[in-house]
């Protein structure tokens, strides 16, 4: 006689739960389907994710490696991969009868998009700038193959459908990824200097360039021995005693005559700015 076959009972949920994590094998795909089985408080599961986690990495490190070279240290491209796989593994909904690795990819790869769009612009510009510089960079080199030569602004504009307004400033922005450092070297031997050298500082004679010109008109509202007591006040340094000495009147008529005199000034730079 033949002995009888006994056909093992199907896996239900709550039998799943009783699993011990470690029995199971580091099938990628077994380990998400074990997690999917078991309640999201249930002291296996956190076990069970690492382990997710651990047999999907590779695919991460593939997806980060193919973003090498773009002036991001491998490590940190490798860190963003594993956040975006985490993401992916917590968000996965088997039932949904989708295949992992394609929902994961998309993920990680957009965790790496992310990374460059946020970390790697040395100044913060908005994201639809950046959008923006990364369209004119394809278009460019799109239309430098069909076109044979360098595209104007005028041919990328017209190949992504936007005003030549909007690529300069696309093209404006772009040059806020990369910054200049003002220690970098200029020059060559003994001429050789700093960029920071070169820039201009502040001057505070560019308040008063204004303010002189509109002088002259003002000074010419005065009488003749206004302005020659304030020319000789404030140009030939003269005390007050010294003014009086030279016009032939006393020290206190002097001090009148110039409070009057500035007083005079005033009203006529005031109504002016």
């Amino acid at each position: 006689m033949t002995a009888p076959t006994i056909s093992a009972p199907a896996t239900t949920p709550a039998a799943a739960a009783k699993l011990d994590p470690r029995s199971l094998t580091d099938s990628a795909a077994d380990l998400l389907a074990a997690m999917a089985a078991l309640p999201a408080d249930h002291p296996s599961r956190p076990a069970l994710r690492d382990r997710a986690i651990e047999a999907w990495l590779p695919l991460a490190n593939h997806l980060a490696h193919r973003y090498s070279g773009r002036g991001e240290p491998n490590d940190d491209l490798a860190q963003t991969a594993a956040i975006g796989l985490i993401k992916a593994i917590d968000k996965f909904d088997p039932s949904r009868g989708v295949d992992f690795a394609g929902y994961a990819i998309p993920t990680i790869i957009g965790e790496l998009k992310r990374h460059f769009r946020d970390r790697t612009w040395d100044i913060r510009v908005p994201r639809r700038l950046q959008e923006l510089r990364l369209a004119i960079s394809d278009a460019n080199s799109t239309l430098l193959q069909t076109l044979g030569r360098s595209p104007t602004v005028a041919d990328i504009a017209a190949h992504l459908k936007l005003t030549e307004e909007e690529v300069l400033e696309g093209l404006e922005g772009a040059r806020a990824y990369n910054a200049v450092s003002l220690s970098t070297p200029t020059g060559d031997g003994e001429r050789a200097t700093e960029l920071g050298d070169l820039l201009g500082g502040e001057d505070g004679e560019f308040e008063l360039a204004e303010m002189r010109v509109a002088l002259g008109p003002a000074l010419a509202t005065l009488d003749q021995r206004e302005q020659k007591i304030l020319t000789l006040r404030f140009y030939g340094n003269l005390t007050q005693s010294q003014i009086a000495e030279q016009i032939g009147v006393s020290q206190m008529h002097v001090s009148r005559l110039l409070a009057r005199a500035l007083t005079k000034l005033r009203g006529q730079l005031d109504g002016t700015y």
